[in-house]
């Protein structure tokens, strides 16, 4: 039995060193797929004792097609696969943790732990993303680009889509457990991540890279009874786009006391906040119309038949 891991990265710097440090002893293999960096991560993964494997980027990137050339370089003389970003370093014992619960549990595709910024007080929103990471433990529908997955697994439903430009591991996870594998998270440390979002464009074009990742998500498994990320997309086309539309128009045929209706949005900031705290709370609602905007990105992208290009925030 033998535990590899796939890296992907591009231009990480030093949090590359750091994630191809803190796997030494703890995977047998281990593969950097970098997507042409220029700022020497290849020559640093090579010198940790790294595989690399250079991503053909003649064609457009995607964190799927990287993960995926990744695992075809492993081969098939692999039980288990870590797959990880540059940007995350993995906690030690994790492995051990993690192999036993896949060993004990036959039937489990996926298991992932507790992902944790590294510096959730160096910006409100590296706070906002490492309070993101912690989902409720037990038998789960996703994970997210951190986890131990069953190799067999991984190839038996081809892999990563390719194309996605977001959202590729719980899509890859609703294939899986339509073939009846199933995907756990436990209440163990697992990886260090390092958002290093500090400006309010970085976290809005996250926000709306989320939402093309949920509208693409739906478009592909919307449908009964899966009914992926159906909720998600209509929440953030309610909140991000109808609302405000309908008040606007509301305002132009009945005059401007119509506006008031927009006081739907500070209300709805209070409600969220008192359950999960006012930033949560005004980030959550602010977040829906930069999501309503990557909804309309991807239909758009669609309507026109285009590839979809990479939202990058850092």
């Amino acid at each position: 039995m033998s535990i590899a891991a796939v890296v992907i990265g591009r231009n990480e710097g030093a949090r590359l060193v750091a994630c191809l440090e803190a796997l030494e002893g703890q995977v047998d293999r281990v593969v950097y797929v970098d997507s042409g960096s220029d700022d020497g991560s290849v020559a640093h993964a090579r010198q940790t004792g790294a595989e690399v494997v250079a991503l053909d980027m003649t064609q457009p990137f995607t964190a799927a097609r990287a993960r995926n050339a990744g695992v075809a370089a492993l081969g098939a003389d692999v039980t288990y696969i870590q797959f990880l970003d540059g940007d995350c370093a993995l906690r030690a014992g994790w492995i051990d943790v993690a192999r036993a619960h896949l060993d004990a549990h036959p039937e489990g595709a996926v298991v992932c732990g507790r992902r944790r910024e590294r510096a959730p007080e160096a910006s409100v929103y590296n706070g906002l993303i490492d309070a993101e990471w912690d989902t409720p433990v037990g038998e789960a529908k996703a994970c997210g680009g951190d986890a131990l997955m069953r190799a067999e697994a991984v190839r038996q439903v081809g892999g990563y889509r390719d194309s996605l430009i977001a959202g590729e591991e719980p899509e890859l996870c609703v294939r899986l457990r339509q073939a009846g594998w199933q995907i756990w998270r436990l209440d163990a440390e697992m990886t260090w991540h390092d958002a290093d979002i500090h400006r309010f464009g970085q976290w809005w074009r996250r926000s709306k890279r989320a939402g093309h990742a949920f509208a693409e998500g739906a478009a592909l498994h919307g449908a009964p009874p899966e009914r992926h990320w159906v909720q998600e997309t209509r929440r953030a086309v309610i909140w991000g786009g109808v609302l405000p539309l309908a008040i606007l128009l509301a305002a132009l045929l009945t005059g401007p006391a119509a506006l008031l209706l927009l006081l739907i949005y500070p209300a709805q900031v209070l409600r969220l906040g008192r359950r999960d705290g006012w930033r949560q709370g005004l980030f959550s609602v602010v977040g829906k119309f930069a999501e309503c905007a990557g909804v309309l990105t991807f239909h758009w992208r669609r309507l026109r038949n285009r590839d979809a290009q990479l939202i990058e925030y850092k």
